[in-house]
C-alpha cells in the first residue's frame, strides 16, 4: 500500500507547493483535488490543484514531471459533488466537469477518480436508485470508453440543514452498494472507502473489506470521534457534528489496527490516502502541516 493525502486540507495553495509538503514529508502519492476553478460550494470543497476544464496533453506532461522530479504519484483525481442534485442544471454542471475529471484523469494515465453518486435529499432511497438508472449509465459508459474507474466514497453528506433530511450521497450502506452494483455492473465503478463514516452510523467498517474486496479502488484514512454523552442527549437523527468530529488518524474511534489488518488480508495494495477535517489543525499552514506529519507518523505503524 501506498501512503499519501487528500489535497483538498491545501486549499489556496498551488500545486507546487501541495508537491513540496508531500515530497518534504515523505508521502508516496496525492489525491488531487479538481474543483471547477474559482467555485467553492462547501467547506472542502471548491479546491483546485489541478484545471482540468482546460487541461492539454503539453500540461499533463508538465505536471506528470513535477510529480515524478518529487517522487510522487497521483493516486486519483477528486471532485466530490452532488451528481443527482435536485436542481436538473446544478446536475447537469456536475455531470459535465465530472467528465473532463475523467478526460484529465485518462490523460494523466491515472485511471481512477474519486468522488460521489449523490441524492436527491428530499426523495427516497427506492426513489433515487431510479435516478441512478437514468443518470450514471451513461457516466459509467463514458468512464469505460476512457479507461478510467470510478471510486464512490461512502460519506452520506448529511451534516448541515442544506443537506437534509436526505443527505447528498446515496452509497453509504452495504445494502445500498449491492443495490447500485447491481444497476450499474461495470468493473469501472467501485468504492472510496472510509471507515470513520461507518462509526457515527454505528456500523461495522470491517465485514464490508471482505464482502467487496473486489470493488475497493481506493482508501481514505480518516478518524471520528463520538462524543457518548452528546449523542445521549441528542440522538442519532440529530446533525451528526451534535455528536462526533472528524479526527486525526489515532486520534478517534478507528481500530486502525483492525482496519488495515483487514485490507492485507484481501489484498489490497492500492494507494490509501490521509484526509483531513480536523478543525483544531486548521488555523494556519504551520498547523496543516502538523496534521499531515502526525497523521503519517501513526499510520505507519501499519502502512510502509
Amino acid at each position: 500500500m501506498k501512503l499519501g493525502f487528500v489535497s483538498a486540507i491545501l486549499d489556496g495553495w498551488t500545486l507546487d507547493e501541495v508537491l513540496d509538503v508531500a515530497s518534504n514529508e515523505g508521502f508516496q502519492c496525492i489525491e488531487v483535488a479538481c474543483w471547477p476553478q474559482g467555485e467553492t460550494e462547501r467547506r472542502y470543497a471548491g479546491v483546485s490543484h489541478i484545471d482540468v476544464a482546460n487541461l492539454t496533453k503539453e500540461n499533463a506532461e508538465g505536471i506528470l514531471k513535477k510529480f515524478k522530479e518529487k517522487g510522487l504519484e497521483i493516486s486519483a483525481l477528486a471532485f466530490y459533488p452532488n451528481i443527482l442534485d435536485a436542481n436538473i442544471n446544478k446536475r447537469k454542471e456536475n455531470i459535465a466537469h465530472l467528465k473532463k475529471v475523467i478526460d484529465a484523469s485518462a490523460i494523466l494515465d491515472v485511471n481512477l477518480v474519486t468522488t460521489f453518486i449523490g441524492r436527491d435529499q428530499n426523495k427516497s432511497i427506492d426513489e433515487n436508485l431510479e435516478i441512478v438508472k437514468d443518470v450514471w449509465p451513461d457516466i459509467i459508459s463514458y468512464a469505460e470508453e476512457k479507461k478510467v474507474r470510478i471510486a464512490i466514497e461512502n460519506c452520506p453528506m448529511l451534516f448541515g440543514r442544506e443537506q437534509w433530511p436526505g443527505g447528498q450521497n446515496l452509497m453509504t450502506t452495504p445494502e445500498i452498494w449491492k443495490r447500485v452494483f447491481e444497476i450499474l455492473p461495470s468493473n469501472y465503478i467501485g468504492i472510496n472507502y472510509d471507515p470513520s463514516h461507518f462509526v457515527w452510523q454505528m456500523m461495522d467498517y470491517i465485514q464490508p473489506l471482505y464482502e467487496f474486496k473486489n470493488k475497493i479502488f481506493h482508501v481514505h484514512y480518516k478518524d471520528i470521534k463520538l462524543y457518548p454523552d452528546k449523542l445521549k442527549r441528542v440522538g442519532t437523527t440529530a446533525y451528526p457534528l451534535e455528536y462526533m468530529s472528524p479526527k486525526l488518524p489515532g486520534l478517534g474511534d478507528v481500530d486502525w489496527g483492525k482496519y488495515v489488518s483487514a485490507l492485507t488480508d484481501i489484498g489490497y495494495n492500492g494507494y490509501t490516502c490521509i484526509e483531513v477535517e480536523d478543525k483544531p489543525f486548521e488555523e494556519s499552514r504551520e498547523r496543516v502541516i502538523d496534521s499531515l506529519r502526525l497523521s503519517k507518523r501513526y499510520m505507519e505503524q501499519f502502512v510502509i
